[in-house]
């Protein structure tokens, strides 16, 4: 059944002695929308997703959050009008502050125990589409990956005499050709350099994994990228101490949060560029590894920006290969991030907006590492 249809029909079906710890339980935003507007009642969830608290959302009527052009209030009021429950999808929510927008989609229904409440449910598309498309892009990896491996087998061994022969022709040509055959030679080598990363694309994470701290390896990435290609960047960490100890790979999640904090840099303002890492543990969200066995995906790693933002038309193809919007590069950096996230049964997505770019990984924790609020949740 519909989880946005639960979180209203809940509330309506025991209106009279509904409670908090309801609405706080559930995954979706929950927001309880009095007659002006003002904002009675907000859960975690929609303290996430308007990045506010409770506290500070009940201090603002819903055209001061939602934003003045926004048709949130304008829906409500609607609703308490006409007493029928309506839905609106694919809705942009412009966030105060500047702080970008989320697609969503909006279920607004009237409580009928006379506080004159709306129940507003928010479901915020971009997890949601990145989970049940999960399975597909998958699929998809597979085929990419054997395209690549054949694709680099096939390449490399003609290409290994072609370089041969332009030093041959380099060592006995004149100054001229000399020229000509160090630019097959290094064109050669810049080929060969692009089929050692299709090569990476096409293999698998090794099976040997071991038990990482994550937060030693996010210091060690940012004490190589402060080093080098983020020298000029501000670094800012915020930490969820309470994370357990993940499995993977050392060397593949070193190389994929080097390419998210590349990423990152590159599309930095000259001055003022700021990088935020942060972690925390989620509680509740899972996926379907095959079969009937869901995995628990409690830790939540967040590399953040204040660059240009990622041009609309690259969201829904970001994390595919080849596909980039920068002069030379070679459209293989996110697709190695998402290929590596997903050998390590996570799940990677991505929030822009102007002036704010994020990328959240999802990752399990180590075997038998799991919250008690967690434990247990292995099968539906």
């Amino acid at each position: 059944m519909n989880t946005e249809l639960l979180a209203s029909d809940a509330l309506e079906r025991d209106a009279p002695s509904y409670s908090a710890e309801i609405l706080d339980a559930l995954p979706l935003a929950v927001m309880l929308v009095g007659e002006d507007g003002a904002i009675a009642h907000a859960n975690p969830s929609a303290e996430e997703l308007f990045g506010m608290s409770s506290a500070v959302l009940a201090k603002h009527d819903l055209a001061r959050v939602a934003g003045p052009y926004n048709n949130l209030l304008a829906l409500a009021q609607q609703v308490r009008l006409g007493g029928q429950t309506m839905f609106e999808y694919g809705v942009e929510l412009e966030l105060p502050r500047g702080a970008g927008s989320h697609l969503v989609d909006i279920r607004a229904a009237p409580l009928h125990h006379g506080a004159n409440l709306v129940v507003l449910t928010l479901a915020h598309r971009t997890v949601a589409e990145q989970l049940s498309r999960r399975s597909q892009q998958r699929d998809s990896g597979r085929s990419n990956a054997a395209m690549a491996a054949t694709l680099a087998h096939e390449v490399r061994n003609p290409l290994s005499g072609i370089r041969g022969a332009a030093q041959l022709l380099e060592s006995g040509a004149s100054e001229g050709d000399k020229a000509l055959a160090r630019m097959i030679r290094d064109e050669s080598d810049r080929i060969g350099a692009l089929i050692d990363r299709m090569e990476a694309f096409g293999g698998t994470i090794p099976e040997a994994k071991v038990a990482l701290n994550i937060h030693e390896l996010l210091d060690h990435v940012r004490t190589v990228a402060g080093s080098g290609f983020a020298r000029q960047a501000e670094f800012k960490t915020i930490y969820d101490p309470s994370l357990p100890l993940i499995d993977g790979n050392r060397d593949a999640l070193v190389q994929t949060f080097l390419n998210l904090f590349k990423n990152a840099a590159e599309a930095l303002p000259a001055r003022g560029g700021v990088i935020s890492i942060s972690t925390r543990y989620e509680h509740g969200l899972s996926v379907n590894s095959g079969g009937r066995l869901r995995v628990q995906l409690p830790i939540a790693i967040r590399i953040e920006d204040n660059g240009v933002g990622i041009a609309e038309d690259l969201h829904d193809c970001l994390f595919e290969p080849f596909v980039t919007n920068k002069s030379g590069g070679s459209g293989l950096g996110l697709a190695l991030v998402a290929k590596t996230v997903a050998d390590h049964g996570g799940v990677v997505d991505m929030e822009t907006g102007q002036g704010r770019t994020m990328f959240r990984i999802l990752l399990p924790a180590a075997d038998g590492l799991l919250s008690d609020a967690d434990r247990g949740r292995g099968a539906p």
